[in-house]
Parts: C-alpha cells; sequence; structure tokens
C-alpha cells in the first residue's frame, strides 16, 4: 500500500516545529507502524536527509517507551493496542496519516516524536515503593493476599507509563497513570505501612506538572492496556482519608 504521511518536525523544544509531508509506499499490510517509520527512515537516509526521531525499545507493547498521536488518536485506531504493535493493515492503500507527539506542557518536545517524559519520575520516586527488609527472599505464599486484591492489583500494575491517558484528557491530567502505579501498591499487604503518605506524596507531586482530571474519560479510552478509571477513584478516596490522618495527627501533637 501506498501512504501520505504528515509527520510533526522540531529540532528541539525551543525550536519552530512543523508538519512535513512524506510518502510511504510499497508498505506492508503486515509490518507494524514502526517498522513502516525503519522503512520511511531508511529512504530519508538514503537521500541524506535527517531521519525522523521517535521513541521505541521493545517493540512487543509493554515497555510504554513508544507513543505517538495518530490521525488525533494516542496510539492510533486500534483501542487497547501500543503503537509498536498496531499493524497497517489498519489503514487503506492512499491514506493520509498526520504523526505528531504528545501534546501537553509537561512533555517538552526533545526532537520531533520525542517528548521528555520524566515528570512521570518524580511522582515514582515520591512514592511508587515499598518498605521492606533486606536478605533472602520470604516464601511466595507467606503473606494471604485476597484473590479480588490481587487481580486488581495486577490490574493497575499492567500500567507501561506510556502517558497516553495524558495526551488524550483535554486537560493534560495523569491521574489514570498516578492512580495506578498508586493502587497496585496501595491494594497489597506489602503497601500497606506507606499507603497514606504515599497517596500525598504522589497526588501532590502529580499536581506539580499535570491539570486537574475532570471525568472526561479519555484517559481510559486511550489506555494501550485498558486500565479502569475505578483506579482513580481509588486513588482520590485514599488522598481524603490521608488528609483526616494527618489532621487527627497534628491535632494529636498540639493537645500532647
Amino acid at each position: 500500500m501506498n501512504l501520505t504521511l504528515k509527520v510533526w518536525r522540531q529540532a528541539n523544544a525551543d525550536a519552530e516545529g512543523a508538519f512535513k509531508t512524506y510518502e510511504a509506499t510499497n508498505v506492508s499490510p503486515d509490518s507494524s507502524f514502526l517498522e513502516m517509520l525503519d522503512e520511511v527512515n531508511e529512504r530519508l537516509n538514503e537521500r541524506g536527509e535527517e531521519p525522523i526521531a521517535f521513541d521505541h525499545d521493545c517493540r512487543e507493547g509493554i515497555c510504554g517507551t513508544c507513543g505517538v498521536m495518530i490521525n488525533g488518536d494516542p496510539h492510533g485506531p486500534q483501542s487497547g493496542t501500543a503503537t509498536c504493535q498496531l499493524h497497517m493493515r489498519k489503514f487503506n492503500d492512499g491514506d493520509a496519516i498526520t504523526i505528531e507527539p504528545w501534546r501537553a506542557v509537561a512533555f517538552p518536545v526533545i526532537k520531533d516524536l520525542i517528548v521528555d517524559r520524566s515528570p512521570f519520575d518524580r511522582i515514582i520516586e515520591a512514592g511508587g515503593y515499598i518498605s521492606v527488609n533486606t536478605g533472602a527472599a520470604p516464601d511466595a505464599n507467606i503473606i494471604p493476599v485476597p484473590k479480588e486484591a490481587a487481580d486488581a492489583s495486577m490490574d493497575a500494575a499492567a500500567c507501561i507509563g506510556c502517558a497516553a491517558c495524558v495526551a488524550a484528557c483535554p486537560n493534560s491530567a495523569a491521574n489514570l497513570f498516578t492512580a495506578a502505579k498508586m493502587q497496585h501498591l496501595n491494594l497489597l499487604p506489602q503497601g500497606q505501612p506507606e499507603r497514606y503518605s504515599r497517596a500525598v506524596a504522589m497526588v501532590e507531586t502529580m499536581e506539580e506538572y499535570f491539570g486537574s482530571c475532570t471525568n472526561h474519560g479519555e484517559c481510559e479510552k486511550a489506555c494501550p492496556k485498558s486500565i479502569s478509571i475505578d483506579f482513580i477513584a481509588m486513588m482520590n478516596r485514599d488522598y481524603v482519608k490521608a488528609q483526616f490522618k494527618n489532621t487527627t495527627k497534628v491535632g494529636q501533637s498540639r493537645t500532647g
């Protein structure tokens, strides 16, 4: 198939960007979207032109490195699929495809389709961990975990940190990412010691970089792992509980 690509090109965060048009010819419908971009870059290299810069790593939909807006949709038209797992059979011969980076103030463009997603790292640093004793690993079944809690925790842990939720949100909110990274720990016994301090630290760090959630639900639709916005409700509940717990502690310290 032959396609027309309108690709966002930008040298760095301070440079002005613009769409440039490229022709992708003889594209196999069985190739992935990133393989198609590889072929376009090969032709650009042969002509001595600068190749299109885009993020990628595992190309198996599990690392979260890849991610672009394809015709206005994060990761493209197929739901529950990362960009690297999107195949060209989802498009038709002669289609025009617009490709651009994630659009969010918190994610400045590094080059072309690559953005800086380091604010996600700041959120994880704030509370995405648990306290454990060092030494030999205990038996896996030494701490009983209800199946419902284990299942929900694994659903949250499926988050790959690709930032499609932020790109899809009209407010550029990162609530789905933060909730998933928080609740996969908060739902398990191992995550209980820091549960409420984690909720406060991660939410407040998130709010330093991202907009507020207003329940549009676009994040759930765009998520390549189909993570539910129910986790946002869980996060909000833990955050509110943490405020009451902190207030109680302050009152006790004052009266004591």
